[in-house]
């Protein structure tokens, strides 16, 4: 690293750059056996504050060189090249400390917070970056909530965990908008989840079959069960292309029967998902897996229907208004008969075939719809979705047809 200027500095931030330098000078081969408990325990969080500060004054200081062209003279192609180059910094670490430094600038209570050593630099970055990343109609006034309540909740949690508090700040600082918001963000990420589904096995001659994957979690999440079943102790123990193959697999993780699987801790292996009546009836507040794993309201309105799968509504306070029963599928009876009369799936212009098809409730189950041939019909696994669907308004017409059109 180069030698620090020689005549007197006249910027009082190098001055006391310098300054600092010649301190640790003078306790660098200072012992430390001397030193007692209490007196190492509070120079580590002093040590520890002092860090933040310095860097947040680098990453100011980094900032102000990237505008005033730092390392031009020397043809240097950026500020964060020459940086890297003087002081044998990763030109990664380099651009990304010059990056932050620049995106502190539009959030001072941030870098003001840093400058302090009330946060630590990945506090700060996490902050910036979730703020950052809320939608541009959320508005000033919220992101400004929420980057103060990031700053508050910062005193008690460190980067990883803000960075989780982070994906969920709109619902603590603007309900109405992160619940909407979130179920944007679930209902893509399913959407993504469902078009990378793949499944491929390969036989290795010597009586061993290998296998890889991919499916969105929620689905994981009820092939994990029943593994997890089989795994127990007490229990001893759309085409062949690999897109169609996933999408194969998962209808038949969604079909398989679980009462033909062994118990696990006294209870079958199903999967139960949790919503709010509000969900329930068509609000957008995100339902959970009794895994931990978040969906859609969509995708929960759809599993409240499958087989496989218990649904249980809360109320206000999340009091249990209602735990479903999983018999309220179609028999098989009942579906060969729906199968005679409507050839397949009712979706106006749709010719695919009953066996790719499945029962729905034109009356929704939730909404006290009985199972049964006369009100009930086959959707394919295209159109079944959308009856589910927030977005969609699904139309009757004569002879059991239905349609979907997006909602305005």
């Amino acid at each position: 690293m180069s030698s620090p200027a020689t005549h007197p500095p006249s910027h009082p931030v190098l001055a006391a750059v310098l300054r600092a330098q010649a301190e640790l000078d003078a306790v660098a081969d200072q012992p430390m056996w001397s030193m007692t408990p209490q007196e190492a325990a509070l120079a580590l969080v002093e040590e520890t504050r002092l860090n933040a500060r310095l860097a947040g004054l680098t990453l100011k200081t980094a900032a102000h060189a990237d505008r005033t062209e730092v390392g031009a003279a020397q043809g240097a192609t950026s500020s964060a090249a020459w940086l890297a180059h003087t002081t044998h910094m990763t030109q990664r670490d380099a651009a990304a400390l010059t990056k932050l430094g620049k995106a502190l600038e539009a959030h001072q209570p941030v870098e003001e917070a840093l400058s302090r050593g009330d946060i630590l630099v990945d506090q700060a970055k996490v902050i910036v970056e979730a703020v950052d990343a809320l939608p541009d109609d959320v508005g000033t006034t919220v992101k400004d909530q929420a980057r103060d309540h990031l700053l508050d909740e910062a005193a008690h949690f460190d980067a990883k965990r803000l960075r989780v508090l982070g994906l969920h700040v709109l619902e603590v600082v603007a309900p109405e908008v992160g619940e909407a918001e979130t179920a944007r963000q679930l209902e893509a990420q399913e959407r993504k989840a469902e078009a990378k589904a793949r499944f491929t096995m390969h036989d290795d001659g010597h009586g061993t079959t290998h296998g890889r994957f991919s499916i969105p979690t929620h689905q994981a999440d009820k092939l994990r069960k029943p593994l997890d079943a089989l795994a127990s102790p007490k229990a001893g123990g759309g085409g062949s292309t690999p897109h169609g193959m996933g999408l194969a697999f998962i209808e038949y993780i969604d079909r398989f029967p679980a009462k033909k699987l062994p118990q696990a801790g006294g209870m079958d292996a199903t999967v139960v998902v949790t919503m709010t009546l509000e969900t329930l009836m068509g609000g957008l507040k995100a339902a959970h897996l009794d895994t931990g794993t978040p969906i859609s309201p969509g995708l929960a309105r759809r599993m409240a229907c499958e087989a496989g799968v218990i649904p249980v509504v809360l109320g206000g306070k999340s009091q249990v208004l209602d735990v479903g029963r999983r018999m309220r599928f179609h028999t098989k009876a009942q579906r060969i008969a729906m199968a005679v009369r409507d050839g397949g799936c009712i979706a106006l212009g749709c010719d695919r075939p009953s066996a790719w098809c499945h029962a729905h409730h034109l009356d929704p189950w939730s909404q006290g719809g009985s199972t049964s041939v006369e009100r009930g019909g086959l959707l394919c696994t295209g159109h079944h979705p959308l009856a589910h669907h927030p977005g969609y308004v699904m139309t009757h017409h004569e002879g059991g047809k239905v349609s979907f059109h997006k909602r305005e």
